[in-house]
């Protein structure tokens, strides 16, 4: 410790912060004032730490050599603008540094404007590591809430942009919202007549071509809204960059929009799945019932993809052509077209790690074997996408606020 404050004195006096503090030389040089040594002080905005106000400067009355301690008093103003502020007061050197940015402890006064008066609600002495660890946890407190404040917040308006987007997509054309089934319908029809009747691939335990038709739908089930999801990602802020440019918009919603419309399509085409399953089986398996437990992570991993897909594409645009590449791999390398069992062991303990591999295998378990997810596999699923979501909308957060620059 290169300093120290022996006894101080800071209060508010109007809209003005007052401090007065002894400083003492506990380095091994002499503090002189013509080589620019002073006290300075700093206003950032504590919701975003960028720095408001770079402030004046007050030299020291004398050189003080080590050992030796002299008084301050240091006359703050205040912004009037509501809001949240944090206060460094700290010794600094000019064209040199600031020396709280050195570990040299310093003063944090954290104050609060609210319809024109100042608050003070805490006033500390500290270095800047206790500061970093304190803005560590902060921010990650604030990265697990505020994707879920966010949704919660604007539940409304995501439901009405889902429906505008469902209804418009085929507005106009003669099969209005029947095309949002069909269209499912018709992929996963290619996909059975290639897979099924061409090349004649079988799943699950029995051979025939109905079992193969459920085990291959089943797999369908969560790779749907997801590729649907994230093949739009891309390009979802440059269609709606009416909205980034001209409106105060939560343009974070703009991907979960295209996860919750990928998830109608799938509660459609599950409805049409369970029908099928009854109609060949003549019952439905209750461990249905675990769908939640696989759904939650689905939604939560596609949402992390499209928040960072989306923020993305908004810099380096090749992302709406990469997508598409890397979709179709994805899709090969997840066994939903054929048996994992074809794939030598060591190729399946990679594949493994593939969150949709274990989606596939879930819905699978639940629907068609009667059986609960393998809780090994599910409680790793929901540990990645958990901090997928998270990482993605901080991402998506951080890189926005760039976006009316680049669009």
């Amino acid at each position: 410790m290169s300093v120290l404050y022996p006894s101080s004195e800071i209060r508010l006096e109007g809209g003005r912060l007052s401090a007065s503090f002894e400083i003492e030389n506990r380095s091994d040089e002499t503090w002189r004032r013509l080589e620019g040594f002073a006290i300075g002080h700093q206003i950032l905005d504590a919701d975003t730490e960028l720095l408001v106000v770079d402030g004046e400067r007050i030299p020291l009355g004398s050189d003080l050599r080590p050992g030796e301690r002299v008084r301050v008093a240091v006359s703050i103003e205040i912004p009037q603008e509501p809001g949240r502020y944090w206060i460094y007061i700290s010794p600094m050197r000019e064209g040199v540094c600031w020396y709280y940015e050195a570990g040299w402890r310093f003063f944090v006064v954290e104050a609060v404007v609210e319809n024109g008066q100042v608050r003070l609600e805490r006033v500390r002495q500290t270095n800047i590591r206790v500061v970093n660890w304190r803005r560590f946890l902060r921010s990650s407190l604030r990265a697990c809430v505020l994707p879920w404040r966010s949704i919660w917040e604007n539940r409304r308006l995501i439901r009405s942009m889902v429906v505008r987007d469902i209804s418009g997509r085929y507005s106009g054309s003669f099969g209005g919202l029947f095309w949002t089934v069909l269209n499912p319908a018709m992929l996963m029809l290619t996909y059975f007549f290639v897979f099924g009747i061409v090349l004649q691939a079988r799943l699950g335990s029995d051979a025939s071509r109905s079992s193969f038709v459920l085990y291959f739908l089943a797999g369908m089930l969560p790779w749907l809204p997801f590729s649907e999801a994230v093949a739009r990602a891309p390009v979802v802020i440059l269609e709606h960059r009416s909205f980034v440019k001209k409106l105060v918009f939560p343009v974070e919603t703009l991907p979960v929009n295209l996860v919750v419309a990928g998830l109608v399509t799938e509660a459609l085409a599950l409805v049409l799945f369970l029908v099928f399953v009854f109609i060949s089986r003549g019952s439905i398996s209750p461990t249905l019932v675990w769908l939640p437990a696989l759904a939650i992570p689905q939604i939560l991993f596609t949402m992390g993809v499209c928040w960072f897909a989306a923020a993305l594409s908004v810099y380096v645009r090749d992302v709406v052509q990469v997508s598409g590449l890397v979709l179709t791999l994805w899709f090969f390398l997840t066994p939903i077209c054929y048996p994992e069992t074809s794939l030598p062991p060591e190729v399946r303990l990679i594949l493994a790690k593939n969150p949709l591999y274990v989606l596939v295998k879930g819905y699978r378990a639940i629907l068609l074997e009667g059986q609960a997810p393998v809780l090994n596999s599910l409680w790793k699923l929901w540990l990645l996408s958990l901090a997928t979501a998270i990482i993605g909308h901080a991402w998506f957060h951080k890189l926005k606020k760039s976006f009316p620059d680049v669009i």
